[in-house]
């Protein structure tokens, strides 16, 4: 099938790459040229596990192209796929701009039977929003055209998004008409062999489906947050009690592990976005306002426990820090730990000695020339005279660090763990002071 897909973020340009890989031709657009000129030469923007090598495949093959030219991206095909961003407000509203931009693009430019496919995270109402704006554009060319609306939400994990894309725990197909779910079954025919992983519902439950997914991951990491600020108080260590209710299959290990807070392009976005639809719809979600409010406090954790070590004398101290990103395996730092820990730092004086194996270039156009921030070669070369380490993403390589090196190179050996990647127990008997998140007696007082 012809394809085209409006966006080359994380979502679009994944979805693209993959749905050419099975061998559908797909046309992917976007207003930034310059993005679009390093996407023809197979030069991915974003890191992300696998891309590149699909994205390299499919062009050569010629199943996948770029263009940043709208009258092409339209001409190509009569099935439209919305994937382009949709950002925070300040009033925590999702950013819909991009999106009705694309509609009224298509509105203006389409001549043949339409099908619109919104995968952007957008509020209950968006598709049909996305249809009337298309009519009206169509109308006012004093033409008429048959228009399939479908929602088809993305829950793809940033770091495992092409295999999620490939191998899909489900494909949520939001419509109301059977010739637009037969049209998008054919699409996913190729994902969809092993057994049959397509969800048909309406257009409004699949995107509340996909905000009720996220919010409630959420929910589950600001609880477990929760229960670790409790366990550190009362003396318990969150790793066991994580066990403890982990094997429980109702409630099961994934998304129970304590840390300093949700986060990224999509957890925070996304209850935002919930809670200001529940509002305008007269609904109160308590229990999703109380999750975005432990998630705030949790995010400040770490700079509370410095505060609590150092106390005063956190001015002129340097900070290494293991991890940027806000999770493993990207080199996003949308709503990332390491920048709030590190602009708190700085507000108090310190200096952050950073090291991320995929987004020093990140943070570095993030904060350009700021000499608080040193960016090390190596997780090794972070530490060197440094007063403590700060722990803020799981990347493999530093869950069993040297310890005898790490010793060394810092000026004294104390480690705050956001992550808790390591055992207090074993620290304490290599002589390292260690505070990780809810850890118990290790986390009771220096």
């Amino acid at each position: 099938m012809d394809i085209t897909v409006f966006g080359t973020g994380y979502v679009g340009l994944v979805t693209g790459a993959c749905l050419a890989d099975v061998g559908h031709n797909v046309l992917c657009m976007d207003v930034d040229s310059l993005k679009i000129s390093r996407l023809k030469l197979a030069e991915v923007t974003i890191f992300e596990p696998g891309l590149d090598e699909v994205v390299r495949r499919n062009l050569a093959s010629g199943n996948l192209s770029f263009t940043d030219d709208v009258a092409e991206a339209i001409k190509f095909s009569s099935l439209f796929i919305i994937a382009v961003g949709t950002p925070s407000l300040e009033s925590g509203e999702p950013d819909l701009s991009d999106v009705d931009a694309v509609a009224q693009d298509i509105g203006r430019l389409a001549s043949t039977p339409l099908t619109l496919v919104t995968k952007s995270t957008v509020p209950v109402g968006t598709s049909e929003r996305i249809g009337a704006i298309v009519t009206r554009e169509v109308q006012a060319r004093g033409k008429t055209l048959e228009i399939q609306l479908v929602s088809n939400p993305e829950f793809l994990k940033e770091g495992a998004a092409v295999a999620d894309f490939m191998k899909p725990d489900r494909i949520v197909i939001g419509a109301h008409s059977e010739t637009a779910k037969a049209t998008m079954r054919k699409i996913y025919a190729p994902f969809n062999r092993n057994h049959d992983r397509i969800l048909c519902m309406d257009l409004r439950a699949a995107e509340l489906t996909k905000y009720a997914a996220n919010a409630m991951l959420a929910t589950k990491i600001s609880f477990i947050n929760e229960i670790a600020n409790l366990a550190e108080k009362a003396g318990a260590d969150i790793e066991q009690v994580r066990q403890g209710i982990g094997s429980d299959p109702r409630i099961g290990y994934q998304f129970i592990y304590a840390g300093c807070g949700y986060r990224g392009s999509c957890f925070p976005k996304d209850v935002r976005a919930l809670s200001t639809t529940a509002k305008e719809y007269g609904v109160e979600l308590g229990v999703i306002s109380a999750v975005e409010a432990a998630n705030e406090r949790q995010k400040n954790r770490l700079f509370d426990m410095l505060t609590a070590y150092f106390g005063t004398e956190l001015h002129g101290k340097t900070i290494a820090l293991w991890g940027l990103a806000f999770k493993p395996k990207t080199d996003d730092l949308r709503e990332a730990p390491s920048r709030v820990l590190m602009e708190a730092l700085w507000r108090a004086g310190a200096t952050m000695q950073a090291y991320d194996p995929e987004a020093m270039h990140a943070v570095e156009a993030l904060y350009p020339d700021n000499p608080q921030l040193i960016l090390a070669g190596t997780m090794d070369q972070a530490l060197v005279g440094a007063d403590a380490l700060v722990i803020c993403t799981e990347w493999q390589h530093f869950k069993a660090p040297n310890l005898d090196k790490f010793k060394k190179a810092l000026s004294q050996p104390v480690i705050f763990d956001g992550r808790n990647l390591y055992d207090p127990a074993e620290l304490r008997e290599r002589g390292i002071h260690y505070f990780g998140i809810g850890r118990g007696e290790s986390l009771n007082r220096t």
